[in-house]
């Protein structure tokens, strides 16, 4: 392992994650991250200063139970040194409401944030979770003009935490050890992988007679549906998702300041993947502490490659409104 590289100081320990926005996901994320012990230094930026102040606030009040840290809120001149800066800020998606529908508000915010981050910082990483986060995503590259490999969404990381929770449920297994992926848009038109799914390495297909469960389409198909829809319910019940996305982020997080290798489904800028070009689109990725490494081209069954293809058209779609 080469350790993390991006610091301008590469014998530094410091590991500085930046949270722009503090509602409900970026709050999450920052408790993860304490809690988990992730960073050594979080900081809090929001146009509304008087909450990022409050939530530096709430958390500093718990460090007495968690690793040594620096929790702080501040404006921009603080993104200086950040090894991650986490965008989080925007409209919120609200009940029946589609994430596509956010995309020109959240737009305009991101045209001011992202020129006051890159004034004071152009070595970071971009971990972009505002949505619609493929859209995001691309436009956060392209104002930034970083390398595709420092440019990352959530993507449908959280959609695959789903869907392998879910399996977990009817199987009757640990989550841990379902291996599926859900790809493309995170949104309506994201694509269940489901001819690569497994439980411990035995293929779904070919696990479910083994314990006595029938292998039928339509209840995975429903099991999907669930998976596709849980923001959409979650929303209706309690206003919003944090939680778990919160979580997420901070694995992403965990992946890149620890040089991890890992295998995750963000969303990444993506060149000839099954005839797809130029758009940001979630795939299995292998994340370290450069960023993205590479992007996994998975043998997709060909009803899976069209699906993949519809979803990335309704992204460009969307990029295309925008006239980057």
């Amino acid at each position: 392992m080469n350790g993390f590289l991006l610091s301008n100081n590469s014998q530094s320990t410091s590991r500085k994650i930046v949270i722009i926005g503090t509602g409900n996901v970026g709050s999450s994320l920052a408790y993860a991250c304490m809690i988990k012990g992730t960073s050594s230094e979080i900081v809090l930026i929001d146009v509304n200063k008087e909450k990022a102040e409050g939530e530096a606030m709430d958390l500093n009040h718990g460090l007495s139970f968690v690793s040594p840290m620096t929790i702080c809120s501040g404006d921009y001149s603080k993104c200086k040194d950040a090894d991650i800066i986490v965008l989080t800020a925007g409209v919120a998606q609200k009940p029946g409401q589609s994430r596509l529908e956010l995309v020109n508000k959240n737009f305009q915010i991101f045209k001011e944030i992202i020129p006051k981050v890159i004034e004071r910082n152009t070595n970071c990483v971009f971990l972009v979770a505002t949505n619609p986060v493929d859209v995001m995503t691309y436009v956060t590259l392209k104002l930034s003009k970083f390398p595709a490999k420092r440019v990352i969404g959530s993507g449908t990381i959280l959609d695959t935490s789903r869907l392998r929770y879910q399996l977990g449920e009817h199987l009757n297994v640990d989550p841990r050890n379902v291996h599926a992926y859900i790809v493309g848009e995170h949104g309506d038109s994201e694509v269940p992988v489901w001819s690569l799914a497994n439980i411990a390495g035995v293929r779904l297909r070919d696990y479910c007679p083994t314990c006595g469960i029938d292998y039928e389409a339509e209840h995975y198909d429903k099991i999907f549906n669930s998976v596709k829809n849980a923001a959409y319910d979650i929303i209706d019940k309690k206003g919003a998702t944090y939680y778990a996305i919160g979580l997420g982020l901070n694995r992403i997080i965990e992946s890149i300041l620890k040089d991890e290798n890992s295998i995750l489904t963000v969303s990444t800028y993506i060149q000839d993947y099954y005839d797809v070009n130029d758009i940001c689109i979630s795939v299995p990725t292998i994340i370290n502490g450069k960023g993205v490494r590479e992007a996994l081209r998975f043998p997709l069954e060909e009803d899976e490659i069209q699906q993949f293809k519809k979803s990335a058209s309704i992204i460009k779609d969307s990029i295309k409104s925008l006239n980057l």
